[in-house]
């Protein structure tokens, strides 16, 4: 039996929970009714025809407050919004991060029901055209972005049903907007300074989302071609795998999503942090569908303590990819939850 009517079986035994269809521009706005979401804006900028400089993460949480959802005033804390921001240097091997929460406010604190437009005070991501505007700021910077893609978005797992686990009910709708043409303006510690580069957009929400699992390995990279490669995968408790999955995006082809048994991602080095004790793996053997790569962490430093707004410390971070003889391919991010405790998020 060949794996590609193996993944045709293995799918057909686990039915879809719900509709598949997304419904755009409706889905880039928010699902206030559901228990958790996120938009996550990741990147690499350099100097155009350059190796990469910086990169940096800008996600927003919304997640449902301590008011219900009925209460009569608007400044109610119906809805709470946390963000998260980082930049890091690549030759200075420094990471710079901050963080908020903030229940929703009008005018201030909000997100849309109808389109991409989240605001946590200054920082703001929101979209226009065939892209984005974001812009956010944390210690002795500002970042501007311009983001730009003529493709659709990628729908992972069935349709945007992302599967992440054996149960039916515990999945997440997501698509990701991968190969982000980028425009960017940085204030560094007072220098302004123009750069370009690639971004990664992700958009998800659920109810269920992790289930029993203890944390993930997630990365999402541009690859130098012009495709795009997901890969993913949860853990137990006893830290066994429990699920796994991904996609790659190629151009001129049909976006293809992988099955659990597609993905293999096995840890090739660790790093502890002197400022936790936690012990992350920063580089990685890959195995899928888009053949045998590395993933190498551009610097080891890249952990991120949220525990002021989300009560967790991950790591996320600017990360090369290579091919089976060792030739930079891509770059991109990857992030590790779980290994500091269980995400309390989700």
């Amino acid at each position: 039996m060949t794996m590609m009517k193996r993944r045709t079986l293995l799918l057909a035994a686990l039915p879809l929970p719900v509709s598949a269809a997304m419904n755009f521009p409706r889905d880039f706005g928010a699902h206030p009714q559901q228990a958790i979401e996120w938009w996550y804006v990741t990147g690499l900028l350099g100097e155009a025809g350059q190796p990469p400089r910086f990169g940096y993460q800008l996600t927003f949480f919304r997640v449902p407050g301590p008011a219900p959802a009925d209460h009569a005033s608007p400044l109610a804390a119906k809805q709470l919004l946390l963000g998260h921001v980082a930049l890091s240097d690549l030759a200075a091997k420094q990471q710079r991060h901050t963080q908020r929460l903030l229940r929703t406010l009008p005018g201030a604190v909000s997100v849309n029901t109808a389109d991409c437009d989240v605001r946590l005070r200054d920082w703001t991501l929101r979209r226009e055209g065939s892209g984005y505007r974001a812009a956010f700021s944390g210690p002795g910077f500002t970042l501007d972005l311009t983001l730009t893609t003529p493709e659709p978005p990628l729908l992972q797992g069935e349709g945007g049903i992302s599967r992440k686990g054996s149960d039916p009910q515990q999945f997440s709708h997501y698509y990701s907007r991968p190969q982000l043409a980028t425009q960017a303006q940085l204030t560094l510690d007072g220098r302004t300074q123009r750069l370009a580069g690639r971004a990664w957009l992700d958009h998800e929400w659920s109810d269920n989302y992790v289930g029993n699992t203890a944390g993930w390995d997630w990365l999402g990279i541009n690859l130098l071609d012009g495709r795009a490669l997901t890969l993913f995968q949860l853990r137990r408790k006893d830290g066994q795998r429990d699920w796994a999955g991904g996609s790659l995006r190629a151009p001129g082809q049909a976006d293809r999503n992988f099955a659990p048994t597609e993905v293999e991602m096995t840890p090739a080095r660790h790093w502890t942090s002197p400022a936790t004790g936690t012990r992350w793996p920063v580089e990685w053997r890959l195995k899928s569908p888009a053949g045998e790569m590395r993933l190498v962490a551009a610097f080891d430093a890249q952990e991120v303590d949220a525990r002021r707004s989300s009560g967790l410390v991950y790591w996320e971070g600017a990360s090369r990819l290579l091919d089976a003889s060792g030739r930079e391919i891509g770059w991109g991010y990857l992030e590790l939850t779980g290994y500091a405790g269980r995400p309390p998020l989700v």
